[in-house]
């Protein structure tokens, strides 16, 4: 549940800023770890802080103290459940930061994720801004989700313009609350792609959903062959609005047939057709194997993590 109400908003923000001070941390792991390790003996209800707000797990009412319970409720962040309460949202730690996301299992089609390729990509955004030669003065986050990658660039480019876009309206509410909690400024906006936003960027990032999804939640479905869909029309969308010395960081993924990396061949068409350098990478090699007994992925061998740059070439100048 991400809150929608003013009042709600500032429930999260109280419950947010209680639960920092216990020194609270905690690592998102895979939906299918998450269910290994919630599986267990003696984990189907919380003991701790972590097991409420990382695990999701059902908790008794006595476990949190007032100053983290009470705004919980009152963001309806805590539903009954038997004898207790089930937690609504999750909470998780990445680059200083603690991020509001969807609590297990992320089933709504509207869920907004947060895991492990989350990290991934927001450590290539901050590669990328580490070797960048210019100054970021208007960047976009398409497809934000939780607003992590965005909220990353923000911080280390306080006076740049970043926009925070997305299709998924619970997905713009939490990263505008977490833009909040990391104490930048950032502007969220409901677009599909870059279509309803105008003017050129320097700096473009984007994971996009790259799976493909039967109950088609939209932080997961890519569409196209192999869920490749959003991930090529991302690049298609940069490529127009790249600005001089402009680049796109595309962390997704890319399903490999018969030892070919389709996804690149046509990620690298678009940009050579664009005219943009490009660089390409394996992060991972194998992720998500359980999806290769899906009829969809019956001819993959393998869906690898992969980092695409994409740079306009010319001096970098004013984005605006």
């Amino acid at each position: 549940m991400i809150p929608d109400d003013p009042a709600a908003e500032d429930a999260v923000l109280a419950l947010v800023s209680a639960l920092r001070e216990t020194g609270y941390a905690f690592t998102t792991v895979t939906p299918a770890t998450h269910a290994r390790v919630n599986g267990r003996p003696g984990n189907a209800v919380a003991r701790s802080l972590r097991d409420v707000f990382g695990w999701s797990r059902p908790f008794r009412a006595d476990l949190l103290p007032p100053a983290l319970l009470d705004p919980m409720r009152r963001a309806g962040a805590a539903v009954p459940d038997g004898d207790g309460f089930r937690p609504t949202l999750r909470l998780s730690s990445l680059d200083g930061e603690v991020f509001l996301h969807s609590a297990y299992p992320p089933l709504d089609a509207d869920a907004v994720f947060f895991g492990p390729d989350t990290m991934r990509f927001v450590q290539a955004v901050l590669a990328h801004l580490a070797a960048r030669p210019g100054p970021v003065r208007r960047a976009v986050d398409i497809g934000c989700g939780s607003g992590a990658a965005g909220i990353a660039i923000a911080k280390r480019a306080p006076e740049a313009e970043v926009l925070l876009v997305d299709v998924n309206d619970k997905a713009l509410r939490a990263a505008a609350l977490n833009a909040r909690l990391a104490g930048v400024r950032v502007h969220p906006c409901r677009s599909d792609l870059l279509a309803d936003v105008e003017g050129p960027f320097d700096l473009i990032v984007s994971n996009p959903p790259f799976m493909i999804d039967a109950a088609k939640r939209a932080y997961r479905d890519g569409g196209g062959p192999h869920g490749a869909g959003l991930s090529l029309a991302v690049i298609e969308a940069a490529a127009d609005r790249l600005a001089p010395g402009g680049t796109l960081v595309l962390f997704t993924g890319a399903a490999i047939v018969e030892g070919a990396d389709g996804f690149r061949r046509e990620a690298v068409d678009r940009c050579r057709r664009a005219g943009l350098d490009w660089s390409y990478r394996e992060v991972d090699p194998d992720a998500y194997g359980e999806e290769l007994d899906g009829p969809a992925y019956a001819e993959v061998e393998r869906i690898a993590l992969v980092v695409l740059e994409a740079t306009r070439p010319g001096p970098s100048g004013d984005a605006r």
